[in-house]
């Protein structure tokens, strides 16, 4: 199904900053980086739901700071 795909695309996008620093530390091999098997429309945009969430928030908290300290 369709929402299964993105969910899992977003709970794997999500997870995908920490595996990635795992993976560069040499460890758990065994679990991917990306789920080839799940690999689709529905999940690849899951993904990059999930994986460019912490860099969204980040920028949107970095845009409301600076608009607060502007007015004062």
């Amino acid at each position: 199904m369709w929402w299964q795909d993105l969910l899992w695309g977003l709970w794997n996008g999500l997870t995908a900053w920490i595996v990635l620093i795992v993976h560069a530390l040499g460890l758990w091999s065994g679990f991917p980086f990306y789920n080839l098997a799940r690999r689709g429309n529905w999940y690849d945009f899951g993904f990059l739901l999930g994986a460019g969430s912490p860099l969204l928030g980040a920028i949107g908290a970095r845009r409301k700071r600076g608009s607060a300290s502007r007015r004062s």
